[in-house]
């Protein structure tokens, strides 16, 4: 018996997996009562940043599991908390792995209209919208850890050891 060929969905879901449970941990390192830190007046607030990865999972990678972006749907405002934010992330995530689990490959395979430059919608694989989503989350998660160093707080280890979580 040959072991079962590992799908692009199933890289996917392990990796999203692998990289929710990182970004949790930078959420968790965070200090709530620093939750309106801007490095920069056009900087997000700690809070809005940490929302970003909700609505990642609301909007984006919601967008490629219907195969359709409603410009339409009104974006949800950030929790009063940072706090918050931290269940509403988990439990998005959550429902993200749990619908595309349901997807088939050919499913994922189909093209959807989705911004690839300003005013511009280009065709574009549902599983390349998911995957960007996730490279999304990952990008905003390293803004996030230069939040923690400005806020005095920790910085995890996220790929190798950091500076306050040595290896060795």
């Amino acid at each position: 018996m040959t072991p079962k060929t590992m799908t692009e969905r199933d890289m996917f879901l392990q990796t999203f997996e692998r990289e929710c449970q990182t970004t949790l941990k930078i959420l968790r390192a965070y200090p709530p009562g620093d939750a309106e830190l801007k490095p920069h007046e056009r900087s997000k607030s700690a809070r809005e940043l940490a929302w970003i990865f909700t609505l990642e999972q609301i909007a984006v990678a919601d967008a490629a599991i219907k195969g359709q972006l409603d410009f339409s749907q009104q974006r949800p405002a950030p929790p009063p908390t940072f706090t918050e934010v931290i269940p509403a992330f988990e439990r998005a995530a959550k429902e993200t792995a749990s619908r595309v689990a349901q997807l088939d490959e050919s499913d994922l395979n189909q093209t959807m209209k989705f911004p690839s430059g300003p005013g511009t919608l280009s065709d574009q694989r549902r599983m390349d919208v998911l995957w960007l989503s996730l490279m999304d989350q990952i990008h905003h998660r390293g803004q996030l850890s230069v939040y923690l160093r400005m806020s005095g707080a920790k910085v995890p280890s996220i790929y190798g050891p950091s500076a306050d979580e040595p290896w060795v």
